[in-house]
């Protein structure tokens, strides 16, 4: 199915693989012209690239890889103005690049939790920054945020950098949806709970650098470590399919300005985030409302 006049212009950021990959599908097959915000789609990422565009060509979707690196203003920068060129305006960022890291908190080094915030936190910024003036310039579009769970919800351990990143992330969502909305753009956060399979989460995970304190936690947890990915998959029901959070990415694209939750569940482990998210942000929204500041929710904001 080709792009038509509802079709909207779409950036996916992290697009190589796992949910990144399956958003910038399923959004293409929705009928929109979708650009996979891939790093070094000449090297290291040249099969999904390669994958991608046999992909558009079999089911006659208008959809294409960009070169992204969202640790680089410069790459930020580039690969929207190619898309403002090539289509003249984008109407959807779907925050997706990310990195995970497995093991104790004290074994990682500054450096390492400096560079994962690099990627999952800063990337935000910098694509955010090189696509909202356009966005801003338009009255309208839309910011999805694939965040976690693991930012409210159960929250195991042995993660901790990566989900300290992700709450990073989701708080900065939070505050852009009140900044942008005067300017006609809605923010979605989109919260996957633990998929272990149908990613590449686990298997790419980052290790510590400290491998002597590293191993000072090995001694005490080691097993509990090597089965964090069986424990998880435990509690996920065998019909369970990440698909969903694409599918959860491809409606809210779909949905009215003004009309999108604020957040939008897909947790089959059902670790609580949920819970705890609706008094959080139901919380946000009676403050507003104290402090006059109606005018920066929509309906959706306290869902």
């Amino acid at each position: 199915m080709r792009n038509d006049d509802t079709g909207k212009t779409i950036l996916v950021t992290g697009a190589s693989s796992g949910i990144g990959a399956l958003s910038v599908r399923a959004l293409a097959l929705a009928g929109h012209t979708v650009y996979a915000g891939i790093r070094q789609t000449a090297t290291r990422n040249a099969a999904a690239v390669a994958d991608l565009t046999r992909y558009g060509t079999d089911h006659q979707v208008d959809v294409q890889a960009v070169e992204l690196d969202v640790t680089s203003q410069d790459s930020a920068d580039a690969a929207v103005d190619r898309i403002l060129a090539e289509r003249g305006r984008l109407d959807v960022v779907v925050h997706n690049a990310g990195h995970m890291v497995l093991g104790a908190a004290e074994a990682f080094t500054t450096e390492q939790l400096a560079d994962l915030y690099d990627v999952n936190v800063l990337g935000t910024q910098r694509v955010n920054r090189a696509a909202l003036p356009k966005l801003r310039e338009q009255g309208s579009g839309l910011l999805v945020w694939i965040g976690s769970s693991s930012t409210r919800g159960g929250c195991p351990p042995f993660l901790a950098p990566y989900f300290a990143a992700k709450a990073a992330m989701d708080a900065l969502a939070v505050s852009y949806a009140a900044e942008v909305l005067p300017f006609g753009i809605d923010t979605a956060i989109v919260v996957p709970g633990a998929f272990t399979t149908g990613t590449n989460h686990f298997a790419n995970a980052g290790a510590p650098a400290d491998r002597d304190r590293a191993e000072a936690y090995d001694l005490r947890h080691q097993p509990l470590m090597d089965d964090l990915g069986k424990r998880l998959a435990a509690l996920i029901p065998p019909d369970a399919d990440v698909t969903e959070v694409a599918e959860a990415v491809v409606r809210l694209v779909a949905m009215p300005h003004g009309t999108r939750p604020l957040r939008t569940h897909v947790d089959p482990s059902r670790d609580g985030s949920e819970v705890v998210s609706a008094v959080a942000d139901r919380v946000r929204a009676d403050f507003f409302r104290r402090i006059g500041l109606d005018s920066l929710l929509t309906a959706g904001s306290s869902l």
